[in-house]
């Protein structure tokens, strides 16, 4: 047994051992559960895929004379702007008016969201544009002005719904025609499976009942520091798990939060989907103190023990029917090819494993330079036990 401040007072040393998901597979392997409990400290975690539940608080500074804004606009995006004044929240998802208005189905959407955030975390020029209906304190009716992530007083990432826990992977069962869905491009007649999940590396499989994640984990997030603040939205633990405790279909998700001000457009990309819309791509990396020899058990999980459900996504999801048509595993998917229905189909992933490795391997280098220290969550999530 161990406590997370005896860790961290390795971690301060110098001399904890700190060790990525992947890595921990082999070390469990040749030392078993007991041994690789007591040398191991930390285990690090990593995902990069499009999480479209994300999205940004933004104080600008007031005009003079100031304005009360009520409808808002960045770059063209429509940002939410009924809080106070001049804090408005940017969605990941929101469209360019541009967008809206020259939208040719089934096109590219060029401008979203997502973008926004790049762009503002990247340090580039934001056209700022306000209305409002004006009042006694609030006289100004409308500013149009350039913003960038120097000149306002906050931005922060603010995210619902990231890091799935598991994910469908998704086909084009019924319709002769491809489509266009956020899981990306499906051909007709079950002519490719897409999927989305860092499988062995991502955060939430390694840690399957949350009993280190919870609210006020400190997080890798966006390249910079962040906190998971809720659960996310949709979190459902209660799904059925296989034998390993590992859920086998959409589960637990988490809300974070955290400055914009400190993160990098490597790991906040926004993500044109065709013929969907705009999202944003997320770099989360979270680290999993080994307490005891549960806990590394569940980060030793591999790709072959993580299993998920093939889902229509032309006739069976649109209609909210939860049919699977088949159940594979994160090997097999990682492969470039699974059988479905006695057909040899290929896969295509839109989480980076490559990314996600990178993440993990960040986080790990600032815990063993003592850069990054863990906290205890104030609260777990809830875990359907």
């Amino acid at each position: 047994m161990k406590t997370y401040e005896e860790i961290n007072q390795k971690i301060r040393k110098g001399e904890a051992v700190v060790v990525t998901a992947e890595e921990i597979i082999d070390i469990v392997e040749k030392k078993g559960i007991k041994k690789a409990a007591k040398e191991v400290d930390v285990v690090t975690t990593g995902t990069f895929a499009p999480m479209c539940s994300s999205g940004a608080f933004i104080n600008f500074k007031n005009s003079k004379p100031k304005i009360k804004a009520q409808k808002a606009w960045l770059n063209g995006v429509n940002a939410y702007a009924g809080l106070a004044a001049s804090d408005i929240y940017i969605g990941a998802t929101e469209l360019s008016d541009e967008d809206l208005l020259n939208k040719v189905f089934p096109g590219s959407f060029k401008y979203g969201g997502g973008h926004v955030i790049e762009d503002l975390v990247a340090g580039k020029q934001i056209k700022l544009k306000a209305i409002s209906y004006g009042t006694d304190c609030y006289p100004k009716k409308e500013i149009e002005t350039v913003i960038d992530i120097k000149s306002i007083n906050q931005a922060i990432l603010t995210n619902p719904r990231n890091a799935y826990q598991n994910y469908n992977v998704a086909i084009n069962k019924y319709s002769d025609r491809t489509i266009y869905t956020y899981m990306g491009i499906l051909r007709p007649k079950i002519g490719n499976a897409n999927y989305c999940s860092a499988g062995q590396l991502s955060p939430l499989l390694n840690d399957p009942f949350y009993k280190t994640i919870g609210i006020g984990t400190k997080i890798f997030l966006g390249g910079g520091e962040g906190f998971v603040y809720w659960e996310g939205t949709q979190h459902d633990p209660s799904v059925k798990r296989g034998t390993n405790g590992v859920v086998i279909s959409p589960a637990g998700t988490i809300a974070v939060v955290g400055d914009l001000k400190g993160m990098s457009p490597e790991w906040l990309k926004g993500t044109s989907i065709t013929g969907y819309g705009a999202s944003l791509t997320v770099g989360i990396g979270i680290p999993i103190p080994i307490l005891n020899e549960d806990i590394a058990k569940y980060t030793a999980v591999k790709d072959e023990d993580i299993y998920t459900q093939i889902i229509d996504y032309s006739k069976d999801y649109p209609n909210g029917i939860n049919k699977s048509y088949g159940e594979v595993n994160y090997k097999q998917l990682r492969s470039g090819y699974i059988e479905v229905e006695g057909v040899k189909v290929p896969t295509g992933g839109l989480s980076s494993y490559e990314k996600a490795r990178e993440v993990a391997e960040i986080l790990k280098q600032r815990i063993k330079k003592g850069r990054f220290e863990l906290t205890k969550p104030v609260k777990s999530l809830s875990s359907g036990e």
